[in-house]
């Protein structure tokens, strides 16, 4: 896939940091690569990674390294726009905001007490600025991402470990603590 000629010196980097090889070091390679490349650069892209949707964030592929394993996509989250609770299929994941303001809650799953239902205990919620990332390392990979801004778009970068096709949302049963498990398939929009 060709890059974006502003993004070419960025995805080096995180071609540098796959190949590390260790899934920790690399995820803490690739956040020090975001904080610091985000902030000082900038990130210029096309007017079609801009563009929201009025039915939830968009996905949209930067980046896939056949070679390294892995894949970069671009999210425009509109105004209000979030997930649900979410994993991420056991693929790690390094998130970085490049424009606007996320809001990160962070959940840890405390079993299966029925098939199909998890209890999820809320560990951290945290705010998350333009040059700011995190990690997910599995099993600590699932939480919710919000635009919760009224007015504003906001860009997030998501670097993974592998394609990131499916993922199991989690979604309330209408008991305390306790989410339902259901497959969702993702897709990049256009």
């Amino acid at each position: 896939m060709q890059t974006v000629t502003t993004v070419d010196p960025l995805i080096e980097q995180l071609r540098e940091a796959a190949r590390l090889g260790e899934v920790k070091a690399i995820a803490e390679r690739i956040k020090q690569t975001l904080e610091s490349y985000i902030p000082a650069e900038g990130l210029r892209l096309p007017g079609h990674f801009l563009r929201t949707k009025p039915d939830g964030y968009c996905r949209r592929l930067l980046h896939r390294d056949e070679e390294l394993g892995f894949t970069a996509v671009v999210m425009t989250w509109g105004p209000g726009q979030r997930t649900g609770l979410h994993d991420h299929a056991g693929i790690w994941c390094v998130e970085g905001v490049l424009e606007g303001q996320m809001e990160v809650h962070r959940y840890e799953q405390m079993g299966e007490p029925e098939p199909g239902v998890f209890r999820f205990v809320e560990r951290e919620t945290l705010s998350a600025n333009a040059g700011e990332a995190g990690a997910l390392i599995p099993p600590l990979e699932h939480h919710v991402l919000a635009n919760n801004r009224p007015d504003k778009v906001s860009l997030t970068l998501h670097v993974y470990g592998g394609e990131m096709d499916h993922c199991t949302v989690f979604e309330p049963d209408g008991r305390e603590q306790l989410y339902r498990a259901r497959q969702k398939t993702l897709q990049y929009d256009a």
